[in-house]
């Protein structure tokens, strides 16, 4: 293949607010970019206040353009809207300058996949995450058979998950966050005849490793002397932070010597979002059940205001749950001496960054044996370990807990190395941005798409859209 000059790529994605998908994103545009080639990013939803520093201050260009349509309807029809949103911001784009570009980078949505190229007779590269289909109806777990459902949503999934499937199958190259994820998509969408890439996530490993500064008010806000274990999630119901906390409630009833160590659960918390603060309510309603105290805060200069919960201890709380925390923060909390792991609890993960983060600060890692992080954590043999792989049961990870707090300062430094360079090796920026620049080359080197035959079913989508923009663009 013929190395192609500097090339100047479109990202398409939905939401770009605070989650491993959107650090994804914004980590590939900045490799991209730090290879020379030009990048722009464009969305339907930016909130200035709920979104990575680098897509506010200049160093990514972003464009946001808000569709006429809602998210949904009385919570309802998610999956349609989203759809229907990411079909607007295809239309701006080809009218505006999708000329002007090589490539296109989609993830998340495929809906605009079939447009782009049919219209513009560009290439397009796919990101899968994992399919929609397989988490309309709850959290995947592999080898079990999916919920029952309603003939009535049965009958509005159908069509959405035709058409993921149908435009997820016209890409021109289709990349995976995982082994796990490439796997699981082949055998779910049957039409599929591609042979899925696996790239893995990579992290801007400057950002994490770079020195803290301890005299940073938000750093002061969040430190503290005590040990600490650490989980980074947002506070969503399927990310299972239940568990850390039912561990942790075991590990202070049986170990007296642990009575120093707090829990940290820091993620994105968005009140536009039900399940959001469905999530935290109950988190917190179980470290009361727990007989744990507890604090809730923000940054200093707030993204969201912090919810009204009876009970709080402001002071040396036994959990502190930190909402939309700073880079400064994250940081901070994961160079900390004092902090002895991140625990990360979801089950059935597509990938995972959370492990990567905690590899790369020398943190041991304790994570749910199945999905994304066994390809990321060496669980065994114990000469080898970057963390540990156990299934979601408080009680088993309440001794894996104990063996943690409990490490020798040897084995802790040892096993810290490795991961480090477990981290390094496999999970840095610049190795996936190189992968991102051969696999965006070999797709323009394919040339110009034919575009024959297509222009009736296009023209088709099209009315479709206009449709819906028009009905529901009051809302």
């Amino acid at each position: 293949m013929v190395k192609s000059s500097k090339l100047r790529i479109a990202f398409i994605h939905p939401d770009l607010g605070i989650g491993g998908a959107e650090r994804l994103v914004v980590d590939a545009a900045l490799g991209l970019q730090s290879l020379g080639h030009s990048v722009d990013i464009y969305t339907s939803h930016h909130d200035q206040h709920h979104c990575f520093d680098e897509t506010r201050d200049g160093r990514l260009s972003v464009h946001h353009v808000i569709p006429p349509l809602p998210r949904s309807i009385q919570g309802k029809f998610h999956i349609m809207f989203a759809h229907a949103r990411q079909l607007h911001l295809t239309m701006h784009l080809m009218c505006t300058s999708a000329h002007q570009y090589d490539v296109f980078f989609v993830d998340q949505l495929s809906t605009c996949i079939p447009f782009l190229r049919m219209f513009y007779g560009k290439r397009v590269v796919f990101y899968c995450h994992f399919p929609d289909k397989l988490l309309a109806n709850g959290a995947y777990v592999e080898d079990q058979r999916g919920k029952n459902v309603s003939i009535l949503k049965y009958i509005y999934r159908f069509p959405m998950d035709w058409l993921e499937e149908a435009t997820t199958t016209q890409a021109d190259l289709i990349l995976a966050n995982s082994k796990f994820t490439a796997r699981v998509t082949k055998s779910h969408f049957s039409s599929l005849r591609h042979q899925l890439k696996v790239v893995y996530p990579g992290i801007n490993i400057a950002a994490y490793i770079s020195p803290t500064d301890p005299s940073d008010p938000d750093i002061r806000q969040v430190a503290s002397q005590r040990r600490t274990l650490l989980s980074l999630n947002r506070f969503e119901m399927k990310k299972n932070a239940a568990l850390a906390i039912e561990a942790f409630a075991i590990l202070r009833n049986e170990d007296p010597s642990t009575s120093d160590v707090r829990l940290v659960l820091a993620g994105g918390y968005d009140p536009r979002l039900e399940d959001n603060i469905r999530t935290l309510k109950s988190l917190i309603e179980l470290a009361q059940s727990n007989d744990l105290t507890y604090n809730v805060i923000t940054p200093l200069q707030p993204r969201v205001s912090v919810p009204s919960f009876p009970e709080i201890t402001p002071n040396e709380s036994d959990i502190l749950f930190l909402l939309n925390f700073t880079t400064a923060q994250r940081s901070g909390l994961l160079q900390a001496q004092s902090t002895l792991a991140l625990l990360y609890t979801p089950a059935n993960e597509h990938f995972g960054i959370g492990p990567v983060e905690g590899m790369i600060c020398g943190l041991p890692v304790l994570a749910c044996d199945s999905g994304g992080p066994t390809e990321s954590i060496v669980g065994q043999p114990a000469d080898q370990r970057t963390g540990w792989l156990y299934r979601p049961q408080p009680s088993v990870w309440a001794q894996a807990l104990k063996e943690i707090c409990n490490l020798s300062e040897t084995d802790r430094k040892a096993l810290s190395q490795r991961a480090q360079d477990r981290a390094q090796t496999m999970f840095g920026m610049e190795a996936m941005a190189k992968s991102l620049e051969e696999v965006l080359e070999e797709a323009v080197s394919m040339g110009p798409v034919s575009r024959t035959g297509m222009w009736l079913v296009m023209s088709a989508f099209l009315v479709l859209l206009v449709v819906l923009i028009f009905r529901y663009g009051s809302f």
